[in-house]
């Protein structure tokens, strides 16, 4: 890690490193994206982009949000540069690369890795709840039998919100720094600030589910006699699903293949297998997109902001080697 902050070569390889593995996931259905794009019109691609750029945007402002509550402020073209840039790494093999890659690009504008880390855990942790949430009240609604089978995922929603508690997440976070010999973190995350990035996580969310709301009704027949709202609560339950499902299984880079799975059988009770794997298949080139479009965005926005030299003085007692360093092998979830 000493590495990647000492060279520009070697950040700026990582980075093609993890560009190149999402490369490869396209090209690796690129005959099946192509033909799943000509099913569908170009204003209903081009609207479920604008909607992943808008809900990608609330979401940055929820990990801002719990960020500036540990104790980091950082400006918005800052926080999306360290946000999305570092996100990419997530199109790597392996459950750290995204981890490390914003902690080191938050340590350049003052904001200690332990924050840095505490906040995307959290943040992730607020979306996860917000996507089971959103899907345990319209999956009853729109497929029940799906409801049923994905119980097991729905009864964490409650877990959720208690290990959400101000107290309760500090305590865990505090506990796992300690096993990892890292400083704690020296304040208690605010209740208001928590509950301010759930709110913005489920804005997040509703963009989400317009994204694939706009895709589904290019594709249902207007024979099916499905109003637009109804068609709205089964496309928002469905991609928290399947996002839900694609997060938990973190063997697979970004949940590829897996978060198609699950939203072609949340949208079985609106559309056969053929045309539902055509809107997975979009969803995924969409957001595949808007992750390469905020990226290039946060760069050009943050290249004209200075780094800071060293935290200021209320972020805690820091090491000068390695005291609160996050190594790769320190920041592995679930292994």
């Amino acid at each position: 890690m000493r590495r990647l902050r000492g060279s520009r070569v070697l950040r700026v390889g990582l980075a093609v490193v993890a560009l190149g593995f999402l490369a490869y996931g396209v090209s690796r259905r690129w005959d099946e994206t192509v033909a799943a794009l000509g099913l569908l019109s170009w204003w209903s691609v081009a609207g479920a982009l604008a909607a992943v750029l808008g809900g990608m945007g609330f979401l940055l402002v929820a990990w801002q949000v719990i960020l500036a509550g540990l104790g980091s402020r950082l400006p918005v073209r800052v926080a999306a540069r360290v946000l999305y840039v570092g996100q990419l790494g997530k199109y790597v093999p392996g459950s750290v690369w995204a981890f490390a890659a914003m902690i080191e690009l938050a340590r350049e504008h003052g904001s200690p890795p332990r924050r840095t880390f505490s906040a995307t855990v959290l943040g992730l942790a607020t979306s996860l709840g917000c996507a089971l949430a959103v899907a345990a009240v319209t999956l009853p609604v729109t497929a029940g039998e799906v409801a049923r089978q994905a119980w097991y995922l729905l009864a964490l929603v409650p877990l959720i919100v208690v290990g959400l508690h101000p107290r309760v997440l500090t305590f865990g976070l505090n506990l796992a720094l300690r096993v990892a010999r890292k400083e704690p973190l020296d304040r208690v995350l605010p209740g208001a600030a928590m509950l301010g990035a759930g709110a913005w996580s489920l804005l997040g969310w509703v963009c989400y589910g317009v994204q694939l709301w706009v895709l589904l009704a290019d594709v249902v027949p207007e024979a099916a006699g499905y109003g637009l709202a109804y068609l709205f609560v089964v496309a928002t339950g469905a991609y928290a699903l399947a996002w839900a499902t694609g997060i938990l299984t973190v063997v697979v880079p970004a949940g590829i293949g897996v978060r198609e799975g699950a939203m072609v059988i949340a949208l079985a009770p609106v559309l056969d297998t053929p045309r539902a794997l055509v809107i997975a298949i979009v969803s995924r080139l969409v957001f595949t997109l808007a992750d390469v479009l905020w990226a290039g965005l946060g760069f050009l926005l943050a290249r004209t902001v200075r780094t800071a030299p060293a935290p200021a003085a209320s972020d805690g007692p820091q090491r000068c080697s390695g005291g609160d360093d996050a190594s790769a092998a320190d920041l592995r979830l679930g292994g």
